[in-house]
């Protein structure tokens, strides 16, 4: 698996500000962004130390493509549990989900009310030779791959000579800007846009794996549903498009764009945001705001 590190980092303008951008997105065609960082630990390991990855979660997940690409590359057998796929998706099943089963995940479909009872399931296996890794990959895991991340961060910042330094990343389940947050240096502030849930629900995730210190929470300004298609959404993505010449993707980087323009100032020194991949989503994201926009007409 050739993996292109240290991943870039590009200086664009948008809105009339520089920005810089860490290019996590280009470190792999399939294993990439921040689900590499997360897997990382297990890209080192030999292939005879797993037979078995078993993991759950949404049907469109980064995180699942991921693990199956790298459980094809391993020879891994790996299992993916999720809620029924609804109808529509059953018969024109496309993006991550359709790339994840050409990778050859084998997927199980769980009634809605039985899902969270088959979670508890599956995390009581203890197979020798089988993992379970949680949902978005929030495992302690996910540290390897993440110090690594911030190691290259705290070296560029010392080589361009940057006196005050910002980062700010989306937030899923806020596992790599929790640790990410324990190994950047103390000079270098990391803020984080919530994305699942409130700030008390990212709060409660982050305790379940450290004690702290915790990143800093951008504000929202209005709650939005996590994955629902939304016309400032789109309009952002377009604008980022075009400015800076990068795609991003359409679920978790508008909204931290958005918040990042609206309450970091130039006081905040250098912002530098990690493209945490996930533009694979776009495909079915697009036909959703296809499908808005049609019935807004």
């Amino acid at each position: 698996m050739t993996i292109s590190l240290p991943s870039r980092i590009d200086k664009v303008r948008f809105r009339g500000r520089s920005f810089y951008v860490k290019r996590d997105d280009l470190l792999h065609p399939c294993l990439s962004g921040n689900k590499y960082r997360k897997l990382y630990s297990l890209v080192q390991i030999p292939s005879q130390t797993y037979d078995t990855i078993i993991s759950y979660g949404g049907s469109q997940s980064n995180a699942m493509l991921s693990i199956a690409c790298l459980c094809k590359v391993k020879g891994w057998e790996f299992h993916y549990y999720t809620k029924t796929l609804s109808s529509h998706l059953k018969e024109d099943m496309d993006g991550n989900l359709a790339q994840a089963i050409e990778q050859g995940m084998i997927l199980h479909e769980v009634p809605h009310e039985l899902f969270e009872e088959k979670i508890e399931e599956l995390k009581s296996i203890a197979e020798e030779k089988s993992l379970l890794i949680s949902q978005g990959g929030a495992d302690e895991i996910a540290q390897e791959g993440i110090i690594q991340l911030a190691n290259e961060i705290n070296a560029w910042k010392k080589q361009e000579g940057l006196q005050k330094l910002s980062v700010v990343l989306p937030s899923g389940t806020g596992t790599t800007a929790l640790y990410l947050q324990a190994t950047l240096d103390d000079d270098i502030t990391l803020y984080t846009s919530v994305l699942v849930g409130d700030e008390a629900y990212q709060q409660k995730q982050w305790k379940r794996l450290s004690t702290g210190p915790y990143p800093k929470i951008l504000p929202s300004d209005k709650k939005r549903k996590f994955a629902k298609p939304y016309a400032e959404y789109l309009q952002i993505h377009q604008e980022l498009e075009s400015d800076t010449g990068i795609i991003f993707d359409l679920i978790y980087a508008p909204k931290t764009w958005m918040e990042t323009v609206a309450n970091l100032s130039e006081d905040e020194g250098e912002i530098l945001y990690i493209h945490t991949g996930g533009v694979s989503g776009n495909k079915t994201m697009i036909k959703r705001y296809a499908h808005m926009q049609s019935r807004q007409r």
